[in-house]
């Protein structure tokens, strides 16, 4: 049931690596001038004339609202004609073959019409006060990111109920964005009480799921989710002047995105865009890691059956195209080994600066045919990136055995997690110590 895979024989001819740096990324610290990294999100086509869950791909009724496989709520169908226009006298016209007729819709078919995203949100200044739906006030006070996912402040509490001096985070987003799935993904599967039932089951210490206090809509064009105090993205952290982590960091940070993402697939959920600007780190604390940004997490199971890989069913290229993958760009709905592939990438980024794709993002097409024709050959992909230096073990058999899942396969976590585990503790370091990288405030 493999979805896809190498159009032909890998290239190790080293071309594909410039020495050149990647471009800018798309969430920035606030003021900076940094430029967004190319994100991929082509809607639409022509109006066709069947239906399709945008979550999980399933064919719909035009009459339904909500999906009957995962409940998710359908966009609106194009409006019907009120007044049709009368066929022209004469003979009776020649139906269209099936060939025509497909030419007409276009070459996206398989999906359904959707509306254009609406643009970026616009910042709001300091001190206004945003009010969730259960009455509790929200005073904005400064904005740390910003980027393709919307904005993130720093916030306080504004009311009596929390503590005044306790800092929050609050996402803020246009009221018809990608905020609005990552609100139905926290309602749904990442309930405080659900994530700590996990955690005592699965004996997990730390798990970083982030704690969503509050959520609502400001001046009928905002939607903002509040959440526990995240810290700094490791974009972030990154971009300060690090630009690469040393192998006990970048394993520490796997083990406990592994753990999340376990978490997440286990809820019937894939996140669908792993970066660095997801993943957050507390500079107070360090044990803290918080894998966020749930805007493109997508319902890959509902009622427990896994979704069927259909090319084309979604919106190809969704998310961060340095990292996305394969099943990403061909427009199918993201699975578990979807997250899988793009942290392997993001480890690879971290590790060595570059991927053989940085400097191609705008080209999305070359991006996919240059993770296409590595699929089947890790070690290839891994002298590219690595050139002379040591290839780690851990993480060229992490990638071997990623690239080989089937596209419904349920991945061994701990086997996994043991990759990275093994050589932590040879460091005499775990997963749970706090992370090996200097952060400041």
């Amino acid at each position: 049931m493999r979805g896809g895979g190498a159009a032909g024989g890998p290239s190790c001819s080293g071309g594909a690596m410039s020495g050149r740096r990647v471009r800018g990324r798309r969430g920035t610290r606030a003021g900076t001038q940094t430029p967004e990294r190319p994100r991929a999100e082509v809607s639409g086509g022509a109006p066709r004339p069947s239906r399709f869950c945008p979550q999980c791909g399933l064919a719909v009724e035009p009459a339904f609202r909500f999906c009957p496989a995962c409940g998710g709520r359908l966009p609106a169908p194009p409006e019907e004609q009120t007044e049709p226009t009368a066929p022209a006298p004469g003979p009776a016209a020649t139906p269209p073959s099936p060939r025509a007729a497909a030419a007409r819709l276009g070459p996206c078919s398989p999906r359904s019409p959707r509306k254009p995203r609406p643009g970026p949100a616009a910042p709001l200044p300091a001190d206004t006060v945003l009010t969730d739906q259960g009455g509790r006030r929200w005073r904005l006070v400064r904005l740390l990111e910003q980027g393709g996912c919307g904005l993130v402040y720093e916030a306080q509490s504004a009311s009596g109920t929390c503590p005044q001096k306790q800092s929050y985070s609050l996402k803020l987003d246009a009221k018809d964005g990608r905020i609005y799935n990552e609100q139905n993904f926290f309602q749904r599967a990442a309930k405080a009480g659900t994530v700590e039932k996990w955690k005592k089951w699965h004996s997990v210490p730390l798990l970083g799921i982030p704690n969503c206090v509050g959520f609502g809509l400001h001046a009928d064009s905002y939607r903002f989710l509040v959440f526990s105090d995240l810290g700094r993205s490791l974009q972030s952290v990154l971009s300060d002047g690090l630009h690469l982590l040393r192998e006990k960091a970048a394993f520490q940070i796997a083990i406990r995105v592994l753990d999340c993402l376990e978490y997440i697939h286990e809820n019937e959920y894939v996140h669908g865009d792993i970066t660095a600007e997801n993943i957050y780190l507390n500079p107070t604390d360090l044990t803290q890691v918080t894998l966020a940004g749930y805007g493109f997490a997508f319902r890959y199971c509902p009622g427990g059956k896994h979704v069927a890989w259909r090319e084309g069913s979604r919106t190809p290229h969704e998310g961060t195209v340095e990292f996305i993958s394969l099943d990403s760009h061909k427009g199918t709905g993201p699975s578990r080994r979807s997250d899988l592939e793009s942290l392997g990438y993001c480890l690879l980024k971290w590790l060595c600066g570059i991927l053989p794709w940085s400097d191609e993002l705008a080209k999305v097409k070359a991006v996919m045919e240059q993770k296409e024709r590595y699929r089947k050959d890790a070690r290839c992909l891994l002298r590219l990136c690595f050139r002379q230096r040591s290839i780690p073990d851990a993480l060229q058999s992490y990638l071997e055995q990623v690239m080989t899942l089937e596209y419904d396969e349920k991945p061994d976590y701990a086997a996994l997690r043991q990759l990275f585990g093994k050589p932590l503790e040879k460091m005499k370091a775990s997963a749970y110590d706090s992370v090996d990288v200097p952060v400041v405030p």
